[in-house]
């Protein structure tokens, strides 16, 4: 299973940025497909979990401002993000989770609010 995340980069406090996560397999193989997030110097941390039944659960901290969607056809997962602050500075990383409780990851990408 490979995972491929893009559409990190640099935005100002206040934009918006949408990444993707492309999983080389069909995404409902999965209990669930998620967005991580390790800030400079900090732990990785969930930041939004969709599972394959459709239940969705956001981080204290996205407060409305982020959304998980996914696409079956595209096997594709998506993170749109609004609002963005100088703390959403991170390396955001996909992960899916199978029944069986095993974990794939991406590489991760990168973004950067700053003015």
């Amino acid at each position: 299973v490979q995972l491929v995340e893009s559409g990190g980069g640099l935005v100002q406090p206040g934009g918006s940025l949408t990444l993707s996560c492309e999983v080389s397999g069909s995404i409902l193989n999965f209990y669930y497909m998620a967005w991580y997030r390790q800030p400079p110097g900090k732990q990785r941390e969930l930041v939004a979990r969709r599972q394959r039944g459709g239940v969705i659960s956001y981080a204290d901290f996205v407060k409305g401002r982020f959304t998980i969607s996914r696409d079956n056809a595209k096997n594709t997962v998506y993170l749109q993000m609004s609002g963005l602050e100088p703390e959403d500075t991170a390396v955001y990383y996909c992960n899916a989770h199978t029944n069986l409780s095993e974990d794939f990851w991406g590489q991760g990408t990168q973004v950067t609010v700053s003015s």
